[in-house]
This record gives structure tokens, sequence and C-alpha cells, in this order.
């Protein structure tokens, strides 16, 4: 009798395994002019297109989008980017991306069930516009809500750390303005005295805040009501400064003082007003006030709202700069900042097969959805403009 090598049960069919891939998707995205008041920024930069395109994505860019950013139309196509000039091609592309949300002109050019990434900049927005974009069944994520796996909110994080950076670059220009300025460095020089930098916050924008002034050589001081935060910022900037919760009389002392003074206060909804218009009147005359909470509503009772063109005004002898959007100045470094935290989410999108399939598996990013497929799922804007709401848990499981 032969032997076989094998046994009756091996020669029997076998079930296959076979490996199930995930089914990628082609992403087609849209990028339109930013038509808002001073928004100089741009989502995606060149490179940023090239490493789309290069796996298989189309992006549409309209002519000029980049350009107050400074990208020019031949960079954006040398990265493989179909340049137009036509808006409403752009905007009739299955997912949009933008800066600042879509105007109801741009809403009524979308087409239905589009997706749509911008930032919401929430206290500026109307019932009107979501219910425009719950009409179309759009689904929205906003750049703020999008959450990291540390729990962090990365794009807010980024922003604030322009925003505190250049507050302290900013006002050390004011102090050297010819007219009204005191005509101080803002260093430490040999044998001069250092100059007073008096921060109120000590969140992403104090913090940085805090460093810039710090390397340039100033001698700072910090205020926040959170100890947690303070002892942070302590631990983050490997050295010992003065910080203190925000009680009237020593930040009086502290405002008398200083040469410069910096609100990067944040409130649940508006923002806290610490400094009254006494203590701005007891303030060194020609010192300097940079109020990054102006966005907020301010933390100085004498500030007010200026623009990129007209940036200062005086009020009691102190130089005020209440620019709410001041990482617009400094358009390419918020472009780039912008684009490295969306490059990965969007290419993730397309790995997994789509927003649908990507929202699943990434927590972080369906936090970011704030409207699917036109059902609103943020429980705080369903709050704010008396609208209902669902949870998207219970939409996408």
């Amino acid at each position: 009798m032969a032997i076989t090598p094998f046994t009756k049960q091996q020669l029997l069919p076998q079930e296959e395994k076979l490996e199930v891939y995930r089914h990628k998707s082609e992403l087609f995205i849209g990028i339109p002019k930013e038509t808002s008041y001073q928004e100089r920024r741009i989502c995606l930069t060149p490179d940023a297109v090239n490493s789309l395109t290069s796996h298989g994505h189309k992006v549409m860019i309209e002519s000029g989008a980049g350009l107050s950013a400074s990208y020019t139309d031949k960079e954006f196509s040398d990265a493989g980017a179909t340049i137009t000039k036509d808006v409403k091609k752009v905007l009739s592309c299955p997912m949009i991306l933008k800066v600042e949300p879509l105007t109801m002109e741009e809403i009524g050019l979308v087409n239905t069930n589009a997706i749509v990434l911008s930032a919401i900049q929430l206290k500026t927005r109307k019932k009107e516009y979501f219910e425009a974009l719950s009409k179309k069944k759009i689904t929205a994520l906003a750049f703020e809500y999008i959450k990291d796996e540390d729990g962090s909110y990365p794009a807010v994080k980024s922003l604030s750390e322009i925003a505190g950076t250049a507050s302290v670059l900013i006002a050390a220009e004011l102090m050297i303005n010819n007219e009204f300025g005191k005509g101080l460095l803002l260093g430490n020089i040999t044998g001069v005295p250092p100059t007073d930098v008096v921060i109120l916050g000590a969140g992403t924008a104090g913090e940085f805040a805090a460093k810039t002034a710090l390397g340039l050589g100033a001698n700072v001081k910090v205020f926040d009501n959170s100890i947690t935060k303070l002892r942070r910022l302590q631990n983050n900037l490997n050295q010992r400064i003065f910080t203190s919760t925000i009680q009237p009389k020593s930040l009086l002392k502290a405002l008398r003082r200083c040469d410069v003074a910096i609100g990067a206060l944040r409130g649940k909804e508006r923002c806290p007003v610490v400094v009254t218009e006494t203590m701005v009147e007891h303030m060194k005359k020609g010192a300097v006030i940079v109020d990054v909470s102006i966005d907020t509503g301010g933390c100085f009772e004498t500030s007010e709202v200026t623009t990129h063109e007209n940036p200062t005004f005086i009020k009691s002898n102190i130089i005020h700069y209440c620019v709410p959007n001041i990482p617009s100045r400094y358009s390419k470094t918020a472009s780039l900042s912008i684009s490295n935290i969306i490059t990965p989410y969007l290419l993730q999108i397309a790995e997994d097969g789509g927003l649908e399939s990507a929202i699943r598996c990434n927590k972080g990013l369906k936090n970011g959805v704030y409207l699917y497929h036109g059902i609103l799922t943020n429980k705080a804007i369903g709050d704010w403009f008396n609208l209902p709401d669902n949870d998207i848990n219970l939409i996408v499981f």
C-alpha cells in the first residue's frame, strides 16, 4: 500500500483566508479665494497640494487664492493643482476647503451633500448660516473643533502660538513709534534696566508671548486665575518668573510699572474684562497695550476693535493695538501652520475610504463635525442658536 504524503483531511478543499483591503477613496478638493475682510491666509500650501496630487487626489484652486500668502498660481499649478478663474467651478467640488466660513452667496453655489472644512468663528455666525448649510445636506467640519490624540485642539493652539509670539513683536515695533512711542528697545542691554512686560493669561498665547519676551530679554510678569495654567507655564518656560492670580491691587502695581501689557485671556463666551479704564489711566505715558483677546471682546475696558490698515489708537496716553485677526498679518506662517494640520487629516480621510469611514476611525476628526448631512451634531451650537441638535455618536458608530 502506497503511503501518501497528505492526510485525507489535508486533501479536502480548504477555506482560503484573504486579506480584506480598505477601499481608498479619491478626493476632489476645491479652494476658493478668501473674500472675508483682511483674510490673507490659504488652507493648503503648494507642498501640501503636491502631497495630495501625488496620492492621486485632485485639487482645484481659484486663481489668485494664494497671492496674499505669497504663493503664486504657477507654484500651485506646478504642484499639480488645476487653476481656474471660475469660482462656481471651484465651489461645485465635492469637498471645499476654506479658512473663513462660507458666505451665504458661496453656500448657494455649493453642491448638495458636499463636505466643507473651514473655521466656524461661532461668535460671528447667524442662525441662517446653519439653516442654509442644513438645507443643502452639507457635512461641515470646523478647524477649531478638531481634536488631537492628546485631547488638545491643534488649529486653535497653532494660531494662539502665532498670536502670542506676534503680540510681543508688535509691541516692540510700537515702542519705537516716533510720534508717540517711548523709543524703548524691547531687550536687555548691559547697564540699562530691562523692559517690563505684563501678560494677562497663561494659556497658549500667553505662554508664547512670555517665551518671546523672555527671549528678547524683557522682565515678564504673568497673571491668570488658574494655578494649574501658571504652573504649566513655569514648567514649559524652564525658568521661574513672576506669576500671580488676578488681584486688582497687585495687577495695578504691575501695570503702573510696565512698558507693555498683553491681554491673552479667554472666557467661555466673552473674555473677562480684568483691566478697568482707571487702571489704564495709571499706566506710564506711551506704554503699549496689545489686546490679543479682542476677538472675544477684549480684557481691557479701553479696547476697541481696530483693523490691519489702522491697527492702533491712543486712549489715556496709552497706545492700544486691538486687531482681532493677528495671524493673518503673518499670512505665510499661518498658512503653513494650517496646511500642516489639515493635510494629514485629508490623507487619512482618503486612506479610510472617505469621510464616513474616517470619522468612525478617528474620534478627534469626529469631534470636528458640526453638521452631518445637514443634521446639526454640535450641542453648543444648538443651544446658542436654539436649533435642534443630535448626538453624532447615535448617527455614526
